[in-house]
């Protein structure tokens, strides 16, 4: 399905494409907007776009508060979007195991699984575009995703922003509350708001969230799985074989991946009230990008984990679209003559 809207006076087109994977009866769904006068693609202006480990991509990145989204931000500012919903989330399909009762099957969809279907995706646009790389971003879980894909495929990636990622830590990880983990588990989506404003100061959270928002937003994600809708009214399925890759890597110091394997220029943005990801794994996980050409980091001030949903969320969006933007080099002895203070100013 194609369709054209508006942003901020940019005709955007809208397509909703499903990409084959390995699995029989597994199909992904990808959201896709660029602007309607892009004609030439390039990996400098192609992103592919992987979520957390509860909400879909539409639920993070395509709510359009104040009638503008994530991706429709990155969308007029003249890039091609990708957004992919990795199997058993949002509008791709589900694994058999999550069409039957939890407890019937072990935790499902692992962080293996979500590297593979980000994988799958990244060669669709690739050979839909003619093209050898793309730019990739990924929050949260679909950090680790997207850092462990790039750390295995710095061939096919042009630029990575991380926002949130996961990285190892000796304390108590809040997603996973404990006990036995089953194929998945509900959300209820309508009841998180409370939970969502206690990780960030007392004094914070009035502000936090402008007013409609979080029911916008919750209206949005649990249109995403109409089964949720039909059998178990304002809470959402989720899968959880994430949870428990982190009991299996994050929590006992076990790296999924490694970050040193890296070579393309990195971003890594990060919300000052982020209690899911506290300051000090974020730099952890920083520190150990040692072989990426450059890396950035951006730290927002009066942000939860869930900034993209928040008051500052335009912070983010100019941070990764900056990021994006730049044609950058470090300077050395051999390219210092090439570079002038203006072009170090200025995005291309």
């Amino acid at each position: 399905m194609s369709q054209n809207i508006f942003i901020n006076g940019t005709e955007v087109i809208f397509e909703e494409l499903r990409v084959a994977t390995g699995t029989p009866g597994i199909e992904l769904y990808v959201r896709n907007k660029r602007p309607a006068g892009l004609k030439t693609f390039t990996p400098e202006r192609t992103i592919v776009m992987v979520h957390g480990a509860t909400f879909s991509s539409g639920s993070l990145y395509d709510v359009p508060f104040n009638g503008m989204s994530f991706i429709d931000y990155l969308a007029a500012a003249g890039y091609e979007v990708y957004a992919l919903d990795v199997r058993g989330y949002g509008h791709s399909a589900r694994p058999p195991e999550m069409e039957r009762p939890a407890e019937q099957s072990q935790p499902v969809v692992k962080t293996d699984t979500g590297v593979a279907d980000l994988g799958t995706v990244v060669d669709y646009v690739l050979q839909r575009r003619g093209l050898q790389k793309v730019s990739v971003f990924g929050m949260s879980w679909g950090g680790t995703v997207a850092g462990a894909y790039t750390s295995r495929n710095n061939d096919k990636v042009h630029k990575l922003a991380l926002l949130a990622p996961q990285w190892l830590s000796d304390k108590p990880i809040p997603i996973d509350t404990g006990g036995k983990l089953d194929a998945w588990r509900l959300v209820p989506v309508r009841q998180s708001k409370d939970r969502w404003l206690s990780t960030a100061p007392e004094h914070g959270r009035a502000t936090l969230v402008p007013e409609g928002w979080f029911e916008q937003w919750a209206d949005f994600t649990l249109a995403e799985d109409p089964w949720s809708s039909e059998r178990t009214p304002d809470q959402l399925r989720a899968s959880n074989g994430p949870i428990q890759d982190i009991r299996d890597y994050w929590r006992v110091g076990r790296k999924y991946y490694e970050p040193g394997n890296i070579q393309v220029p990195v971003l890594l943005v990060h919300g000052e009230w982020d209690v899911d990801v506290p300051v000090e794994l974020a730099q952890a996980l920083f520190s150990e990008l040692s072989n990426a050409p450059y890396r950035q980091w951006v730290e927002i001030g009066e942000a939860t984990h869930l900034v993209l949903l928040e008051k500052n969320r335009l912070l983010v969006f100019q941070a990764v679209r900056d990021f994006y933007d730049r044609s950058y080099e470090p300077e050395t002895a051999q390219n210092a003559h090439r570079a002038s203070y203006a072009a170090d100013l200025e995005p291309l």
